[in-house]
């Protein structure tokens, strides 16, 4: 009989989180999920809390953490600009001190280690698209950079962690993502244009709408997590986890008043500061290493989006 694996994820109470949880207990797991709940939700992972094979544990990643486990998924992080800048300074110790306890954490018990990173690290791009070995373009002190700096020193330390404690290392650099499970208020693109569109408001665009996005569903991206923690220990990455298709801002909003039905106008805005003109992943390295590229399409994913977000604002 095959033991079942001990899994962490910490922020698992989040949108992806969450999904990450499920999919992991699908496939016969014992599952701890940490959150603080500063942006995760119970709601999220209400229909697991029966299973016996689940654990929640209200914790915050900036303290340490002492439980016995395999393998550790971080993901804890606020990772819309709304939540991030609330409270930056304990956005980037969620990012440092998460990052030095969970690593912490992973050598004391011998566990294969997961780092959350994102597309941000590349900052506003020079380079198009963004790969792996670009060193990014960001500003250290913008009102983004608890986030990017955040992010771009915990690759850091699980690098140096690697090289000076032979840790077995995963590091993911996440693209826009989008699905349900989503905080309806994060004030990302997709979650916003739903929510507006919904409810008939104006749906707000920056700019002229021409600053580009790829937009990965949810189902896609967690299929990428588990393919990459599946990988040989001496494949650390970090590896682009994103959909290459490129769509301008505009070309969403207008999609989503398509599919939604809606009345809604769309109302043009000033561009927010540090805000990237495009974001687009080379996924070369996933396609190789990992056999991985997005199957679902950006209006499939849409039409499961909203059908959650209807169904929310419903309730």
């Amino acid at each position: 009989m095959q033991l079942r694996k001990r899994i962490l994820i910490t922020g698992g109470a989040g949108f992806l989180g969450s999904h990450l949880c499920e999919r992991l207990l699908n496939e016969g797991n014992d599952v701890l999920c940490v959150d603080n709940f500063f942006t995760g939700s119970k709601d999220n992972i209400l229909h697991l809390l029966d299973n016996p094979h689940f654990e929640l544990m209200r914790h915050d990643v900036t303290f340490p953490l002492y439980v016995e486990v395999d393998e550790i998924y971080n993901l804890a992080c606020p990772a819309s600009p709304i939540h991030y800048q609330f409270d930056p300074v304990q956005t980037t110790k969620t990012s440092v001190h998460g990052a030095i306890n969970m690593l912490g954490l992973a050598k004391r018990v011998k566990a294969k280690i997961f780092q959350a990173s994102t597309s941000e690290v590349y900052g506003d791009p020079l380079v198009h698209p963004q790969k792996e070995d670009y060193w990014g373009h960001v500003n250290p002190v913008g009102i983004r950079s608890c986030y990017d700096e955040g992010k771009r020193c915990a690759e850091t330390l699980f690098f140096d962690y690697y090289r000076q404690h032979k840790l077995n290392i995963k590091v993911a650099r996440i693209f826009n993502t989008y699905g349900p499970h989503m905080h309806p208020h994060d004030g990302r693109v997709v979650s916003n244009f739903i929510v507006q569109a919904l409810q008939n408001q104006p749906i707000t665009v920056y700019g002229q709408g021409q600053q580009s996005r790829s937009f990965c569903y949810v189902d896609d991206l967690i299929e990428g997590f588990v393919r990459l923690m599946g990988t040989s220990d001496d494949f650390t990455g970090p590896v682009n986890l994103g959909n290459p298709n490129e769509f301008t801002i505009l070309e969403l909003a207008e999609k989503v008043i398509a599919l939604t039905g809606s009345r809604s106008q769309i109302e043009f805005k000033p561009l927010p500061s540090d805000d990237p003109l495009q974001r687009q992943p080379d996924i070369s390295l996933a396609k190789e290493k990992l056999g991985w590229q997005p199957s679902i399409q950006l209006e499939a994913g849409l039409i499961k989006t909203i059908a959650y977000f209807d169904n929310l604002l419903k309730r």
